[in-house]
């Protein structure tokens, strides 16, 4: 309701910024935006009209951790509601419901589906008043899927857990190929044990996913853009979790709505890319990133 304040990590998906700064603040929603690492700095961001915390964990696109259990404490403490864009991780490798949260959401299109042919989105919880909450609006607001929708994303779920064991295997291979290219600077993934909160990753997660991203030796945009558009195997896409491989310029398409400074403070920069790692033959996967930043 108008008034009422949200606390949000400030390494988000570019939509979810671009909606709150957009749209929710224009009916006099008030967002803090915030790193959320630490418990006393999430609670210096509550005061009485907080209604709800936001997280991505991992976040897009950094793969940032936070911890949900610290988050369901402070959420709880204040009576916010604690929502968690579990997107990245899927419920294979996270269930952010058994460690507090009270609103768990998917962009089903990607990991649940798994094909990158349906636009779904979902949102669950385990408290029968939130559900009656969430079914009314979603019966006033028409949010409802159409039934080949749902048959291509239950039909997708029967694999789930087959293709995130695989994009998990896959992905270890590639962080241990870019760790060792010259050209390659910093690598975001919570598999890493120098990832900041590689402890808490493996604490909450099951394995370290297969979205990964890595920037440039020198941090040039032009040089970015320019291995984005010559990879062969990865696409150049702004979706994820599908069985093939994708690739994107989060600076220039997913992440292009935020502000640069903005960008940039949460380590979204110029020569930032993100891989959503496919169920194909790692070794070709490689192959392909090796021609693309010859």
């Amino acid at each position: 309701s108008p008034s009422d304040e949200v606390i949000s990590t400030s390494d988000l998906y570019g939509g979810s910024y671009r909606i709150f700064t957009t749209v929710y603040e224009n009916y006099g929603v008030k967002f803090h935006f915030d790193a959320l690492a630490s418990e006393e700095s999430v609670k210096a961001l509550v005061t009485d009209k907080t209604k709800m915390i936001w997280v991505e964990t991992p976040t897009n696109p950094t793969l940032k951790i936070l911890d949900i259990k610290m988050l369901a404490r402070v959420a709880k403490s204040c009576g916010a509601i604690l929502v968690v864009d579990n997107t990245f991780a899927s419920p294979y490798l996270q269930n952010p419901l058994d460690l507090g949260a009270d609103i768990v959401m998917h962009s089903g299109t990607k990991y649940l589906a798994g094909h990158s042919d349906v636009v779904i989105g979902m949102a669950a919880v385990n408290d029968d008043d939130l559900d009656l909450k969430l079914r009314t609006l979603q019966n006033t607001c028409g949010g409802v899927p159409g039934p080949q929708d749902c048959f291509l994303t239950l039909r997708g779920i029967k694999t789930l857990h087959i293709r995130m064991q695989r994009h998990c295997e896959n992905a270890v291979k590639i962080a241990d190929f870019l760790k060792n290219h010259s050209k390659v600077d910093k690598i975001y993934w919570p598999g890493l044990k120098d990832h900041p909160n590689h402890d808490v990753a493996k604490d909450q997660m099951r394995d370290f996913g297969g979205m990964m991203s890595f920037t440039l030796v020198g941090n040039d945009y032009e040089t970015a853009r320019k291995i984005v558009c010559t990879t062969k195997l990865f696409s150049l896409a702004e979706s994820l979790g599908g069985v093939e491989s994708l690739i994107g310029h989060p600076a220039s398409m997913t992440h292009a709505a935020i502000p640069k400074e903005k960008r940039e403070a949460t380590g979204v920069v110029d020569s930032l890319l993100r891989l959503s790692i496919g169920i194909e033959d790692a070794d070709d996967l490689i192959s392909d990133l090796e021609q693309a930043m010859a």
